[in-house]
């Protein structure tokens, strides 16, 4: 098969194996970007990989079909053999939205780079034990991969093309940020709406699966600090993947607030937008992020955001935030007490987050998905999709960030 017939229809095959019947940050992405791309290119058509538990049909457009691959998305049969797995000789072009590049692929390829944080800090991500071993070697080769050989990277902030370029300047060279978007689904809740998840209680929300790097084991040392003497404050802890309550639960009763923590698994999306939306705050004191939804989900609900000066965070908050040292409790629990007690102040994150939070949209994102595809595929895409800045530029200058206890 040539890459570079002169006519007929080029085919792009986008691994959607992430969507199924849990929720998860990256299968939320490519759901977007299936509901849009192939209906923004009449011209080309689409292959859909599949999980064989994705809920129904992914996509309704005319040029785009599915096909279900038993495999796991980010499993040793996709890495390794994926060609073996299923039929790509139609396609012209692969994406793979997480991470990791498949070996064996003939045609030209786009990889989503989520972070480094396997290759610069897989203290953060791996597991305990010989499994974690085995995950970081499995990761970096994948993400080594991807890095190295990829036609075309997609970062999905700035702050990841910074790690990409401390690792290969190359491998910069050929990446684009694509920011990510939120979903019409997160908003503010009329009052006819709204439902007490929690019954009356005043809480402060945080959520993310449950792994080293959210830093959840901060956010209760920061919590019991901030509020010790507020017995009516309430930490919500919505993981929804590692046992955290097995985890954590010990160090909550060792701090005194046992009682107060909730640690839910399985929210039910109608849920999770009432719990933003009656939060004091998102806590979300990560030690890095490639993105983090839970931020522009939280800023689109009318939610204060309290999150880290590091990583992608200032990049994605914008000045919606108070920013912290995710490593000083103390640092996070100010931030936490003032927006609890200053109405002017979470009043004025509430406004800053709603215009930050519609800056970022699906659309915005699938139109740059599309540019890069036309890119690697070496059909052209518009001049000013992509502005040439250098990745110096993208380095945080700590002028610019919003410390906890200065006030916006």
């Amino acid at each position: 098969m040539s890459l570079d017939r002169p006519s007929g229809r080029r085919t792009v095959c986008i691994d959607c194996r992430y969507i199924r019947e849990r929720a998860s940050g990256i299968g939320a992405v490519v759901q977007a970007i299936v509901d849009r791309v192939p209906r923004l290119a009449p011209d080309l058509d689409f292959l859909l990989l599949k999980h064989p538990k994705a809920p129904g049909c992914l996509c309704t457009a005319d040029n785009a079909t599915e096909v279900v691959v038993p495999e796991e998305a980010n499993g040793p049969a996709t890495l390794f053999f994926l060609p073996k797995v299923v039929d790509l000789r139609a396609a012209d072009l692969y994406h793979c939205p997480f991470n990791i590049l498949p070996h064996g692929l003939t045609m030209r390829t786009v990889v989503t780079v989520c972070d480094v944080m396997w290759l610069k800090s897989p203290q953060h991500a791996r597991s305990p034990g010989w499994r974690g071993t085995v995950e970081q070697a499995f990761y970096q080769h994948g993400t080594w991969r991807s890095l190295r050989h990829a036609t075309r990277i997609i970062a999905i902030s700035r702050a990841t093309l910074s790690e990409i370029a401390s690792l290969d300047e190359a491998a910069a060279g050929r990446t684009r940020v694509v920011l990510e978007g939120v979903s019409s689904d997160f908003r503010p809740l009329r009052a006819d709406e709204r439902k007490n998840v929690l019954g009356e209680r005043r809480y402060v929300l945080t959520v993310g699966q449950h792994v080293g790097y959210k830093n959840h084991s901060g956010v209760l040392r920061a919590f019991a600090t901030a509020f010790r003497d507020c017995p009516d404050v309430h930490l919500v802890l919505v993981q929804r993947l590692g046992d955290g309550k097995r985890a954590l639960g010990g160090l909550a009763d060792s701090l005194g607030i046992g009682h107060r923590v909730h640690f839910l698994h399985e929210v039910p999306l109608d849920d999770l937008v009432a719990l933003y939306n009656g939060a004091i705050a998102l806590c979300h004191p990560s030690l890095v992020e490639g993105f983090g939804n839970p931020l522009v989900e939280a800023m689109a609900c009318g939610c204060p955001v309290v999150t880290s000066n590091r990583s992608s965070m200032p990049e994605v908050t914008g000045r919606a935030a108070l920013l912290v040292d995710p490593e000083n409790p103390a640092d996070i629990a100010r931030a936490l007490v003032r927006i609890a007690f200053e109405p002017d102040l979470a009043e004025v994150m509430r406004r800053r987050g709603f215009r930050r939070a519609k800056e970022l949209s699906w659309d915005a994102c699938a139109r740059g998905t599309l540019a890069v595809y036309r890119e690697a595929l070496g059909t052209g895409c518009p001049k000013d999709v992509f502005r040439t800045t250098p990745v110096a530029a993208f380095a945080q200058r700590p002028d610019t960030l919003q410390i906890a206890n200065t006030r916006i």
